[in-house]
């Protein structure tokens, strides 16, 4: 348990120092960094899945896909669904907008519970109703000051519950799927390499480039990592509380950057992390009675 703990709160921090990372890639833009992260990780992912022995994953959904073609095409979406959320992920710290993204993360966890009930019927705690009219609040405060969410906010709010939908319907939602999610984005990777405004001569003349760009793909593949391990650890509800430890670092990271949260912006983050938290506090009661049942 202490392990899988310890391996989930590795892994939210390598993910926020990867926001942070994309930074000191210039000249390189987002687009090129997406591209080289995909083709730095998909080695490191291909290598850890035969290292632990489940490729079986890979041969299996291979093997469905083969049989049932019209399947391809919903692997192709899941592959674009999340290339997408890859390439924000390392846009949004270049071009200020990381606070955008941070609380799209922050929302993400109620938007998945909305779509649980939603799309799969899905009952709602007490908590979690709670939890759902305080995020309620945070959205109305910022549709009242700007009119809008965001478009970076709403991309990572709405994108991934509709990617983990997807990949649910054609039962790719393992290690499996995100090898040819991964392996499909490989392409457009390369493409945004070769066609980007920093060409291979441009980056000798920014030899650190030489060091910071394999380092990419090491840190990307370690957080990876550091995320399955503990998802095959820990139990999946103390897993999920876990993972509201990366909004909270990616809130730094933008601070950390030069961005700020407004006076009236207060009252979209406020609501947000009491929501966040309330569903922290359910998570916890819940583990408690487990302990006490066991």
């Amino acid at each position: 348990m202490v392990k899988g703990i310890t391996f989930s709160v590795i892994g939210s921090a390598l993910f926020a120092v990867l926001y942070y990372y994309s930074t000191l890639l210039t000249p390189l833009d987002g687009e090129q960094i997406f591209g080289w992260r995909t083709l730095l990780t998909f080695p490191f992912l291909t290598a850890f899945i035969w290292m632990t022995r489940q490729q079986h994953m890979v041969i299996t959904l291979a093997k469905r896909l083969a049989a049932q073609p019209q399947l391809i095409f919903f692997a192709i979406a899941t592959s674009i669904m999340l290339g997408i959320q890859l390439w924000l992920f390392m846009w949004a710290p270049l071009h200020g907008r990381a606070l955008n993204v941070s609380l799209g993360y922050f929302l993400l966890p109620l938007t998945m519970l909305l779509t649980g009930r939603l799309v799969y019927g899905e009952r709602l705690t007490r908590w979690q109703n709670l939890a759902a009219g305080f995020a309620a609040i945070g959205v109305l405060n910022e549709l009242y000051q700007i009119g809008t969410l965001s478009w970076e906010t709403l991309l990572v709010a709405f994108g991934y519950p509709g990617y983990f939908v997807l990949r649910r319907k054609i039962e790719a939602a393992n290690l499996g799927g995100l090898w040819f999610d991964m392996a499909l984005l490989l392409p457009a990777g390369l493409w945004f390499i070769m066609t980007g405004k920093v060409g291979f001569d441009m980056i000798a003349d920014h030899q650190a480039l030489y060091g910071l760009i394999p380092l990419l793909g090491i840190l990307s593949s370690m957080a990876l990592v550091f995320y399955i391990l503990a998802s095959q650890m820990l139990p999946l509800s103390l897993f999920g509380l876990l993972g509201y430890v990366e909004p909270v670092l990616l809130v730094f990271v933008a601070l950390f950057l030069g961005e700020t949260i407004s006076g009236t912006q207060w009252l979209t983050y406020i609501p947000v992390w009491i929501a966040v938290s309330l569903l922290i506090i359910e998570g916890a009661l819940g583990l408690r009675r487990m302990r006490a049942s066991t």
